[in-house]
């Protein structure tokens, strides 16, 4: 079944090309051979400003810059995030940009005595594709996978996507060209599959 697919790319260098843009590029092409609508967003390539204080989220207007974005993940049945990690978190660019597009009355809606108030973006599913410079494995069981779980569940599953899968792509500096195919084809079939 032929999906509506949204890419955040979401390494902060726009300078160069990194490992998330080949692995995003693998997952596009996949998408596309496959019969997939996608949409691609550098997040890198937005100018917006930070958010500052809780009244400033709730009662200042979307960036103008950020509204293709928010319409895109309106628009889409599946997110697909790439980041690399850095100092064991997303990059202050992704959160940023995740708090300025997840605002109430899009993500979710305050319902009077429900603490958790309406997820806004519920029937949609989400991919985090995350590069880092430890072993993945080290990260999954040593540091419990502690900041792509807070997202999944705090901000992603919060507004209502699921699932929320996540692909953790460690060792990244001394990664083999081999591994580096393998992980290409791996985001191609996950993208000709639009999870």
């Amino acid at each position: 079944m032929s999906q509506r697919i949204l890419i955040l790319q979401g390494h902060p260098d726009a300078s160069e090309a990194h490992l998330c843009h080949a692995l995003a590029d693998h997952y596009c092409e996949g998408a596309y051979a496959h019969g997939h609508e996608v949409r691609l967003i550098d997040l890198a390539s937005l100018e917006f400003p930070l958010l500052r204080s809780q009244k400033e989220w709730k009662t200042t207007p979307l960036p103008a810059s950020l509204k293709t974005a928010q319409e895109a993940i309106g628009w889409c049945h599946h997110l697909v995030l790439f980041f690399p990690l850095w100092l064991g978190d997303m990059p202050a660019l992704v959160k940023a940009f995740l708090e300025q597009v997840l605002r109430p009355g899009f993500a979710f809606e305050y319902v009077e005595g429900n603490p958790l108030g309406r997820k806004g973006l519920t029937g949609r599913s989400a991919r985090i594709v995350v590069t880092m410079g430890m072993p993945a494995v080290i990260y999954r069981h040593l540091y419990r996978a502690h900041s792509v779980k807070s997202l999944e569940r705090n901000i992603l599953g919060f507004v209502g996507l699921s699932p929320v899968r996540e692909t953790l792509i460690g060792a990244v500096e001394t990664m083999s060209d081999q591994k580096r195919n393998a992980w290409f084809r791996k985001l191609y079939e996950l993208g000709a599959e639009g999870k």
